[in-house]
């Protein structure tokens, strides 16, 4: 289903949609955005994306890695995500170190 922007204004706050996430996760995030929002008082919102994003990315990727007792591999069949993927991922938020080769 498409939702138009007029349709999601006139949504009921009782009617799930879209912008109404219904799980723990997304409504934590949701809550968060809307805090972020009115804390901006007039500044033009930017790179709301990235910054979601790596907000999530890191927390989510060290909880998973514990949860598979470090071993990457299982993180990421977890993720469902390559395990080169975590790799590099996990060396841009600096979870492992680079191994010499």
């Amino acid at each position: 289903m498409i939702f138009s922007a007029k349709h999601l204004k006139n949504t009921p706050k009782s009617e799930p949609t879209m912008n109404q996430p219904t799980n723990d996760i997304s409504n934590c995030i949701t809550q968060a955005l809307e805090k972020y929002f009115r804390d901006l008082d007039g500044e033009k919102p930017s790179n709301v994306y990235a910054t979601v994003i790596k907000s999530v990315e890191r927390p989510m990727l060290t909880r998973v890695l514990e949860e598979a007792g470090g071993n990457q591999t299982r993180a990421a069949e977890i993720l469902g995500i390559n395990r080169n993927t975590l790799r590099k991922k996990l060396l841009e938020y600096q979870l492992i170190q680079e191994s010499p080769a």
